[in-house]
C-alpha cells in the first residue's frame, strides 16, 4: 500500500505540474504585459522550470518504490514533500485559497507521507 501511495502522488505530481505549465502559458502570460520582452522571456521560463523540477519530483515518487536503497527512498519523500508543502503553502496564500492548485499539492504531500 505504502507503493501504491507514492506512484499515485507521482502521477498527481505530473498531473498538477502539466497544468501548472498549461496554464501559465494560456492565461497568466497570455495577458501578461511585462517590458522589457527579455525579461517577459526570463519569467515564462523560470514558470516552465518549476513546471520540469515538479515533473521530476513526480517521477522520483513513482520510481522511490523499485529503488533497493531505504535511506534514499526516505530521502525524497522527506525532500518532495517540503517542496510541495512550500508550493502548496504559497499557492494558497498568493491567491487567497480560490485556486485549486494548493489542494492538489497538499493532497501530494498526504500520499508521499503516508508512502513515507
Amino acid at each position: 500500500m505504502r507503493d501504491l501511495l507514492l506512484q499515485c502522488a507521482g502521477v498527481v505530481t505530473i498531473a498538477v505540474a502539466l497544468v501548472h505549465g498549461y496554464l501559465g502559458e494560456a492565461k497568466v502570460f497570455a495577458r501578461a504585459r511585462i517590458e522589457p520582452e527579455r525579461l517577459r522571456t526570463l519569467i515564462r521560463l523560470v514558470w516552465q522550470a518549476s513546471t520540469v523540477a515538479w515533473i521530476g519530483g513526480g517521477v522520483l515518487l513513482i520510481a522511490a518504490p523499485w529503488m533497493q536503497s531505504e535511506p534514499a527512498r526516505h530521502w525524497i519523500v522527506a525532500t518532495m514533500a517540503c517542496v510541495f508543502g512550500c508550493s502548496a503553502l504559497a499557492n494558497a496564500w498568493a491567491t487567497r485559497g480560490r485556486h485549486f492548485g494548493w489542494m492538489a499539492l497538499s493532497a501530494v504531500v498526504v500520499m508521499s507521507v503516508a508512502g513515507y
